[in-house]
């Protein structure tokens, strides 16, 4: 769908600007862009802000209107927006690509709640990579047994709010699936101290944040004499823009229900 209307919802943020200029670069045509009412973006050009000239769009402060003007919106804000954003979504009917991080229960609960009303495409990560990467970790830890202790290890940017990333969280419950496991039972998210020895069959997690890093992740699965890592490590953030754009393009007109990048890839099993 070359004509595919498509709107940002927090279009003055770093991924909301690069979600801009990417919908452009792709053919696409930018409905409308919104950021919070306390914004001082507010009023400015959506296409001046991403830095692809002007598209005689400008900056608003209510999402519904871009929902109202958009095939399907874009949103990779904050946990507490992005459950309102389901829920106009569900009211509009318009299809929704959520790449937001960091949801509570009740909040991925209100999410999925919308989409028995409305097509919402809603995954931790949009890069090709890690999406094979997520198939990869599964297989993996299905095949080698628990003598293979798995640690999840990511670093992101010194901006970044949730810990660990949702990525990394996706590449633990791929190890859990495989394993056949609950990962919140057996997973381990802090060491510090006297913690004694490691619980076979835990799924760690450890995070590094600093600088500018757009996202690196690794799965290590250790054993006595040998060790595998999968890892994936992201140069810029508009590989993750180019894969929601393309997500969009995939989800725009599908009837209502929860989708994931495993749907848009054909990576289901």
């Amino acid at each position: 769908m070359a004509e595919t209307k498509i709107g940002v919802v927090g279009c003055g943020g770093r991924m909301g600007r690069a979600l801009v200029g990417e919908i452009v670069a792709a053919g696409c045509r930018v409905a409308g862009g919104s950021e919070v009412p306390a914004s001082p973006l507010l009023g400015q050009d959506v296409g001046e802000l991403a830095g692809v000239g002007t598209l005689g769009l400008k900056v608003v402060a209510d999402a519904a209107t871009v929902f109202q003007a958009s095939d399907v919106v874009l949103d990779f804000t904050l946990a507490a927006a992005s459950t309102a954003h389901a829920k106009l979504a569900a009211e509009t009917g318009r299809a929704l690509v959520l790449g937001t991080t960091g949801l509570d229960r009740a909040q991925g609960d209100a999410v999925r709640a919308a989409a028995k009303h409305a097509p919402i495409l809603w995954a931790a990560n949009f890069s090709l990579g890690v999406n094979l990467l997520l198939s990869l970790v599964e297989n993996a830890a299905q095949r080698l047994g628990e003598d293979y202790d798995i640690e999840v290890l990511e670093m992101h940017h010194r901006h970044k709010v949730d810990a660990p990333s949702g990525t990394a969280l996706a590449l633990g419950e791929a190890a859990a699936k495989g394993r056949a496991i609950e990962l919140a039972a057996r997973s381990q998210r802090v060491r510090d101290g006297h913690t004694g020895a490691r619980k076979a069959g835990d799924i760690g997690f450890a995070t590094l944040r600093g600088g500018d890093v757009a996202g690196e992740h690794s799965v290590i699965f250790a054993a006595a004499g040998e060790r595998l890592e999968l890892t994936h490590r992201a140069t810029t953030r508009l590989v993750f823009a180019r894969g929601a754009i393309h997500a969009a393009r995939w989800v725009a007109g599908k009837p209502p229900g929860l989708y994931d990048m495993r749907n848009v890839l054909d990576l289901k099993r």
